[in-house]
């Protein structure tokens, strides 16, 4: 299943697309948040709407879609996890995975705006795998790690450089801006993605490729992250893991590419859908 959330920022509804049109699910009475996912969630909706099939009403064309998971009580992030993405940075090849996280407010929908945060000069992109976790997990084993995941979604790690790298402590200064992580179109059931090992991913700026990847040169995989993670953390349903992102970022170029006002950035991955956002200026 691919499962959506529509409407106005903080107010979306449940849905999910059926051959490519979106379809809504409010009547289910649920969202796709922790309880949903702790108490078998998916499972229960595929019968739900197999019941309903028939019921189902179509969304209005427009309707704005949010991110495909209501708020996790985490967003996990590895850094560093493409070779090439390493290379292009002067970074070490990392020994172990690297961890940090996204603020849970920086979630927003796949096609609303990147805003620039205040005082930003080296805010950049980042397409990601994400991996969204379905059962708890703690101290998993990686033969084991998948059993634990609900599905996947497209990510944008978008990241301030300047504040991740020069402001000094960690990265997360960098990453957890309002609207620095745009998650979606959709959340894609683990069912329909069993092979995490070769998915495509892109990102484009105004029509130029700037990246290019494949998650078949992640340097630690899906199951070795999960696993990895859960023995420092308990991992919920509903949580997130961003697994990296591979060359093409702008910090990589020389003299460095950055975001401004203006910009429009796209991105997709294999079975993921594509996302488009629009970069504006800080206006909260």
């Amino acid at each position: 299943m691919k499962l959506i959330r529509y409407g106005s920022l903080g107010q979306e509804k449940i849905g999910v697309q059926i051959d490519t049109k979106n379809y809504d699910l409010s009547s289910f009475r649920e969202d796709y948040n922790e309880q949903f996912f702790e108490n078998d969630g998916v499972e229960r909706l595929k019968a739900f709407i197999k019941e309903n099939a028939s019921e189902l009403k179509e969304i209005p064309a427009g309707s704005r879609l949010g991110a495909p998971i209501a708020r996790p009580s985490k967003i996990v992030c590895i850094g560093l996890n493409y070779l090439d993405h390493a290379t292009e940075t002067g970074a070490a090849i990392p020994k172990e995975p690297i961890i940090f996280f996204k603020s849970t407010t920086s979630v927003v929908g796949p096609f609303d705006d990147i805003m620039l945060p205040k005082g930003s000069e080296k805010t950049d992109w980042e397409v990601e795998f994400g991996v969204v976790i379905g059962k708890t997990a703690r101290y998993v084993e990686e033969t084991n790690a998948l059993a634990h995941v609900a599905g996947y979604v497209l990510i944008n790690d978008v990241s301030e450089r300047e504040f991740q790298l020069e402001r000094g402590g960690t990265w997360d200064k960098g990453k957890g801006c309002d609207t620095f992580a745009p998650m979606g179109p959709y959340l894609v059931t683990a069912d329909e993605m069993p092979d995490t090992s070769n998915v495509g991913l892109w990102l484009s700026v105004n029509g130029k490729m700037y990246q290019n990847g494949n998650t078949k040169n992640l340097i630690f995989s899906v199951p070795e992250l999960i696993a990895y993670v859960s023995k420092f953390m308990t991992l919920l349903p509903g949580d997130v893991i961003s697994t990296g992102t591979p060359a093409g970022v702008g910090l990589g170029f020389k003299p460095p590419i950055y975001l401004k006002e203006g910009d429009v950035v796209e991105l997709g991955a294999d079975g993921l859908g594509v996302a488009k956002q629009t970069v504006v200026a800080f206006n909260l």
